[in-house]
Order: C-alpha cells, then sequence, then structure tokens
C-alpha cells in the first residue's frame, strides 16, 4: 500500500463550478432542467457523469446525439437518467491530480455541485483547497473525516482498509468501486487487497463469535 495513503481523509466539498464539461456540452442543446446526480472518476484522464434529464427536452432536440436516442424513444417517463464520460474540468482534475478519488458527485443547485471523495493526507487536502481558491473558485468544506486507528481487533493496515472501502463506496448496493479500482487507487495488487480484508474479516467474525462453544 502507498505510504501517501498512512493518514488518508473522506471529504465533501461544494464548489460553484460553472465549467463543469457535461454541463457545458449539454447546454448548447437547449438542455436547462439537468441535475448532475452522480460523478465518478474512471481513471485518470476522464470522469463520468450520471446526469438527470428531462425527457420532454430531450424530444425537442434535432438530430439529438446517440447517447440521448434512448431517451428521446423512452415512453412515459418523466425523467430519464444517463451516465456520460468526459475528460472532466478544473475542479474534477484539480481533485485526482492529488491522488485523490472520487466517490461520487451531485449539483445542489444551478452551478453549485458537492464533490465527495477520499484524499491520502491533510497536504493534499490543502493543495486541492488553494488550487481552486487560486481560480476564484468558491469552496465550502462541508465535512472532513480523517481516519484514526482504534488498535483493536484488526491490524492498523487492515483498519485502513476497510474504513477506505466504507467511505470509498466498496460495500455499497450498487458498489461505487470495485476490487480493481480500489487496489488501484491504493497500489496494491487486487489479490493483495482481497487478501488483506480476507484476513481482516476473519478476525472480525472470530471476534463477533467468540462466545460461541
Amino acid at each position: 500500500m502507498k505510504d501517501l495513503w498512512r493518514k488518508p481523509l473522506h471529504v465533501v466539498l461544494e464548489v460553484e463550478n460553472k465549467e463543469c464539461a457535461i454541463v457545458k456540452r449539454l447546454a448548447p442543446l437547449g438542455l436547462r432542467h439537468l441535475k448532475v446526480t452522480d460523478i465518478r472518476s474512471s481513471n485518470p484522464t476522464s470522469v463520468k457523469h450520471l446526469i438527470e434529464l428531462d425527457p420532454a427536452e430531450v424530444k425537442l432536440i434535432k438530430n439529438p446525439p446517440a447517447e440521448l436516442k434512448a431517451i428521446v424513444q423512452g415512453k412515459g417517463e418523466e425523467r430519464s437518467s444517463i451516465w456520460l464520460e468526459s475528460e472532466g474540468c478544473g475542479v474534477c482534475h484539480t481533485i485526482l491530480s492529488c491522488d485523490a478519488f472520487l466517490v461520487s458527485g451531485k449539483s445542489v443547485a444551478d452551478y453549485t455541485i458537492m464533490y465527495n471523495f477520499m484524499v491520502p493526507s491533510f497536504e493534499a487536502f490543502q493543495r486541492i483547497i488553494s488550487t481552486m481558491e487560486a481560480a476564484s473558485l468558491k469552496v465550502n468544506v462541508l465535512k472532513m473525516g480523517k481516519f484514526e486507528p482504534k488498535a483493536g481487533i484488526l491490524t492498523e493496515k487492515q483498519e485502513r482498509i476497510f474504513w477506505l472501502a466504507l467511505k470509498g463506496g466498496f460495500f455499497d448496493y450498487p458498489r461505487k468501486i470495485d476490487t480493481v479500482e480500489l487496489a488501484e487507487k491504493l497500489g496494491i495488487s487486487p489479490s493483495t487487497l482481497s487478501e488483506i480484508t480476507r484476513r481482516g474479516m476473519r478476525r472480525l467474525l472470530e471476534s463477533y463469535f467468540k462466545n460461541e462453544t
């Protein structure tokens, strides 16, 4: 596991982002009632956005792009969501450039988007904030939780892995990040990650059932 993840943080920010690549891409089509309901980093140079659209607006578009045709052909839906991939914007790349990874994101106002991400250290968090503020972005820190070892049933490495997996959406349904993606973010192999979580889970189960004969 990379040393830079020894003191990770879970951060939630609100950022007024008028340069969102997907919003800028769809605006020229005349779409005004759209909402970013999720944002995830698919690789270091690409970001996926889950966009909620008004099908009535989409149907008014002449020659809609291929990715929107499924919405045009939909029947009886009040709202439709679609995953769109882009090269990202300054906010996304600022987060990703500091070895952090996006867990999710959603729009909370016209241009304000809430970003939920994991960052390897407080220093990396400070770089993200200072870079955004230098770009004259309005940033509001809603939450910043840090990993604190409990020195209990698990080893510190197991605790840290489970904490990152939990906060990163590994145990969500559907998962926000899978074994391969999480292992890549942490700089270890998928087999190593699986072995660490398996041993940790065994320790937890043995402790839970320790009073059984």
